[in-house]
């Protein structure tokens, strides 16, 4: 008799988006309805409810969180407030598409080591930097920030251009002020298994009304046909443009990063549900803390700076490699990741070596996250919790 043996595996993510039967159903009927699907109204709808929730003037839709990133520097670029050759630091432990976009565009990727307390940048990182930057890009880590007023104080002191990458953030808070909310602008994605889920999408917000403009353009083939009609007015005097061609006249360096209204109306969907995607990841982040904190092979975090964190996943940074070796055997019916991209330093596509990020290399070999998502089960989230106490 043969005996059959089915593994259950606790997954970082378990649907495509949340309340899913609903969403799924709602979407079939807006696909069989609409008569648009290219970026249209929901898209723009979107934006709209999406500034409201987060606090900002303006909110640019684009189709990745990716994207966003290479949007909001090619927009600086295209704007002057940077030009090709100057120093952009950027939080060393970090996603890979916040730095490429960077060495694409013919800027000096500047990697800042980050905190082991917080696993992001902090103005120690800073005042310790031999390089002299003109943009700050920070990654806002799994619902994670460092100290970030006192970051932001010192790039207002030292004229430095901060930008926020809050992919893995959003909801979080830090004193009164939610994420996304500190720098010049901010990126957001909405890929499958982050806080909001378009299944695929980004944002970036601002309150710059010259910098909305930009994006704008910058999301489409650089025309000016979406922005502020005074905003179009100007641009067409410059360039002595008629009403005829000004259509189909191209501006600036640009992209085709537009989503579609299946996007937009996905966005729609799941703002409704934010409070509870962010109270049920809170929730779960708290457990995992209880849990994790008495044991010995973890390397101890302090988030006690934030206000509200909405967890994007649970860090786990251990001892040693021995520790290390010993969780990825008991995790082995958990799905977990390294953190992030782990460091950038230690990347194959990048080419700064020279750089020292010993935190962010500690991270990197020694650290891995667990699953936070808003559709855990009790009796998942309790066993994810048995193994974090050891």
């Amino acid at each position: 008799m043969l005996l059959a043996i089915f593994l259950y595996m606790i997954y970082l993510m378990k649907n495509t988006f949340f309340n899913e039967p609903e969403c799924r159903k709602k979407l079939s009927e807006f696909v069989l309805t609409a008569q648009r699907l290219s970026m249209d109204v929901k898209c723009r709808e979107f934006e709209k409810e999406f500034a409201k929730y987060q606090g900002r003037k303006y909110a640019v839709f684009v189709n990745s969180g990716s994207s966003a990133n290479l949007a909001l520097i090619q927009s600086l670029l295209n704007l002057g407030l940077i030009k090709k050759g100057d120093k952009v630091g950027f939080s060393a432990v970090t996603w890979p598409t916040n730095v490429m976009p960077l060495i694409q565009l013919g800027l000096e990727a500047v990697p800042v080591d980050v905190s082991e307390k917080n696993l992001n940048v902090n103005v120690e990182n800073l005042i310790g930097l031999k390089e002299k930057i003109k943009v700050l890009f920070v990654t806002n880590l799994l619902g994670f920030s460092g100290r970030i007023t006192e970051v932001k104080e010192y790039c207002e002191k030292n004229k430095i251009i901060l930008l926020e990458d809050n992919c893995e953030s959003l909801g979080s808070k830090v004193d009164g002020k939610k994420l996304g909310n500190f720098g010049l602008a901010s990126t957001f994605s909405f890929f499958v298994g982050h806080h909001l889920s378009t299944i695929e999408g980004g944002m970036i917000c601002t309150d710059d009304s010259n910098l909305h403009d930009m994006l704008t353009m910058v999301r489409a083939h650089g025309w000016s046909r979406n922005i502020d009609k005074n905003a179009e007015s100007g641009l067409r005097e410059k360039y002595n443009v008629s009403e005829f061609y000004n259509k189909y006249t191209f501006y600036y360096p640009a992209y085709n990063f537009r989503p579609m209204e299946i996007n937009g109306f996905l966005g729609l969907e799941q703002l409704k549900y934010m409070d509870e995607i962010h109270k049920r990841r809170a929730e779960n982040f708290k457990k995992y803390v209880s849990a994790a904190k008495n044991n010995v092979d973890f390397h101890k975090l302090d988030f006690s700076h934030m206000e509200f964190i909405s967890n994007f996943a649970y860090p786990v940074i251990c001892a040693n490699k021995e520790v290390f070796a010993k969780y990825l055997e008991k995790f082995r019916d958990v799905e977990i990741r390294p953190i992030v991209g782990g460091s950038t330093v230690e990347q194959p596509f990048f080419n700064g070596k020279k750089y020292s990020c010993p935190n962010a290399k500690k991270i990197h070999e020694l650290g891995f996250y667990v699953p936070n998502n808003p559709d855990l089960t009790a009796d998942e989230v309790k066993t994810i919790c048995k193994i974090l106490e050891g």
